[in-house]
C-alpha cells in the first residue's frame, strides 16, 4: 500500500476544524492554523496512515477480525465499501449499544433477522395475516439497517476501524473496555490518545474519509492474501472441529446433569436425617 502526498492534498485530509471547535492533545499533528482553521501536518497523515495499516495487514494475516464503524452520512457509504472490498463487517446505521460488551445479545438479533428471511425464502409468510406479514417485514427492514453489515460475526471483533471517533464514543469505551484494539481517524476536535493507532485526518469530507479507508481496505486485503494455504482450514478439518466441540459440549452437559443429581440425592439423605432426628 503506498501513500501519495498528492493525493492526500487532493482529498483534503489535511483540513480539520475552526479554532472553536479544537482539542489541544492533537497539537503533536498539527501544521498550522490558516483563517481560523487548523491545517493538519499531512506528512503525519501519511505515516500514521501507514502505521495503521501496517497493524491492519498483519491481523489479517492472524485471521483476525477487523469491524469497521461510522454512522456520520458521509462515512455510511465509504464504510460500506471499504468493508465489503476486504470482507469485513460494518456498523454504517447507528451503533448500537453492547455490541461489544453483550455480543451474545447482538447475536439474538442477527439471528432473528436470519430467521425472518428464511421464513420469507420458504414463502413461510403466506400463513400470517396481511397485517403480521407487514409488521414481520417492517422488522426485517430495521433489523437490516442495523445488523446488516455484521450478520458475518459469530464472535466479537478484534479491531475496530472508526470514523470519527467523537461521534463514535460510545463504540471507542466499549473497546477500551473489552480490550479491543482502534484504529481512528481523529480530526482536530478530538483526542488522538483514546485509540491505538491514531491517524490526524479531515473526518468530516467525503474524499478524506473514501481514501483513508480504501487505503486501510487495501492493507488487509493484503494480509488476507499472505495467509499461507495450510492457514487456511479444510472442510474436513471444520467438520472434525465441530465434531469435537459437540462431544465436549455433551460430556460437560452430562458431568453436569451427575453433579445435579449428586446435589439432590445428597440434599434428600440430608433431609431424611433431619426427620429422624
Amino acid at each position: 500500500m503506498e501513500v501519495n502526498i498528492k493525493e492526500l492534498l487532493e482529498s483534503g485530509v489535511y483540513f480539520g476544524h475552526p479554532a472553536r471547535q479544537f482539542d489541544p492533545r492533537i497539537k503533536p499533528f498539527l501544521y498550522g492554523k490558516r483563517q481560523g482553521i487548523y491545517i493538519i501536518d499531512i506528512e503525519k497523515s501519511a505515516e500514521k496512515i501507514k502505521e495503521a495499516g501496517e497493524f491492519l495487514k498483519k491481523a489479517a494475516e492472524n485471521n483476525k477480525i477487523i469491524l469497521f464503524v461510522g454512522t456520520k452520512k458521509q462515512a455510511e457509504e465509504p464504510v460500506k465499501q471499504a468493508a465489503e472490498k476486504c470482507g469485513m463487517p460494518y456498523v454504517n446505521y447507528r451503533w448500537i449499544g453492547g455490541t461489544l460488551t453483550n455480543f451474545p445479545e447482538i447475536r439474538k438479533r442477527i439471528s432473528r433477522l436470519e430467521e425472518i428471511e428464511e421464513m420469507e425464502k420458504a414463502g413461510k409468510l403466506s400463513v400470517y395475516t396481511k397485517k403480521e406479514t407487514a409488521l414481520l417485514l417492517k422488522e426485517k427492514e430495521k433489523l437490516l439497517k442495523k445488523f446488516g453489515g455484521m450478520r458475518t460475526l459469530t464472535k466479537p471483533p478484534d479491531i475496530i476501524v472508526v470514523v470519527d471517533i467523537r461521534k463514535e464514543i460510545n463504540a471507542i469505551r466499549e473497546a477500551r473496555k473489552e480490550g479491543v484494539k482502534i484504529v481512528g481517524i481523529v480530526d482536530t476536535n478530538s483526542n488522538p490518545y483514546l485509540v491505538d493507532y491514531p491517524i490526524p485526518a479531515n473526518d468530516d469530507g467525503l474524499k478524506s474519509i473514501n481514501l483513508i479507508l480504501s487505503k486501510l481496505a487495501e492493507c488487509i486485503i493484503e494480509g488476507k492474501t499472505a495467509i499461507p494455504y495450510s492457514q487456511v482450514p479444510t472442510e474436513q478439518e471444520i467438520e472434525q472441529k465441530v465434531e469435537s466441540e459437540t462431544e465436549n459440549k455433551l460430556v460437560e452437559e452430562e458431568d453436569r446433569s451427575k453433579k445435579q443429581k449428586k446435589a439432590a440425592v445428597k440434599k434428600e439423605k440430608g433431609e431424611e436425617k433431619e426427620n429422624e432426628g
